[in-house]
């Protein structure tokens, strides 16, 4: 079958200026190379280590923002691309908020669970980050809270939340603490 190469951010979230995250490339297939795009730009190749290739981004500066691509290489011949990878550069002005998991960090394959962000700062709206995953939920504007009704093994992870201020000058905070849930 043809390849598929998943492309995702970690840790997730809005960076700050100086800050640092690692852009991540995965494909289940053979030994071929990655090559990383900005844009229409080619950035870095990376020969692949087992399945993943990784590309960090240390002491970011607001020419790191844009959009990323991974290419998959075997032989010179691209086989496959990832989706668009969003990165963030912007100040990190307000506190860090709180993620916290109800009923608990461990359930059972089918449970409802809730996970909530909380902040102090009024009228924000936050995302909801799972580590590995391209798409950030957006939270319910009203409590912050995200539900994950009949959860499975794939819910499973590394969560955490970043808020930002709902006003013509978009204000973001520090990403929380990281939270893992495990589905049994």
């Amino acid at each position: 079958g043809v390849p598929t190469v998943s492309i995702f951010q970690k840790p997730p979230g809005v960076i700050p200026p100086g800050g640092s995250t690692t852009i991540c490339c995965t494909c289940q297939h053979g030994y071929g190379s990655f090559v990383l795009y900005k844009g229409s730009r080619q950035i870095r190749t990376l020969e692949q280590s087992g399945s993943r290739a990784e590309f960090s981004i240390s002491n970011a500066t607001y020419k790191d923002r844009g959009t990323y691509i991974c290419h998959y290489l075997e032989g010179g011949t691209v086989l496959a691309r990832s989706d668009e990878l969003e990165i963030s550069v912007e100040e990190l002005h307000l506190p860090r908020p709180d993620l916290s998991v109800l009923p608990g960090h461990e359930v059972t394959a089918g449970a409802d669970v809730m996970l909530r962000c909380t902040t102090a700062h009024p009228s924000t709206g936050c995302y909801l980050y799972l580590e590995g995953q391209i798409r950030a939920q957006l939270l319910s504007r009203e409590q912050g809270d995200y539900n994950l009704s009949h959860v499975q093994k794939g819910d499973s992870g590394r969560y955490s939340c970043q808020c930002y201020t709902i006003s013509a000058l978009r204000e973001w905070s520090a990403v929380s603490k990281t939270l893992d849930l495990v589905v049994r």
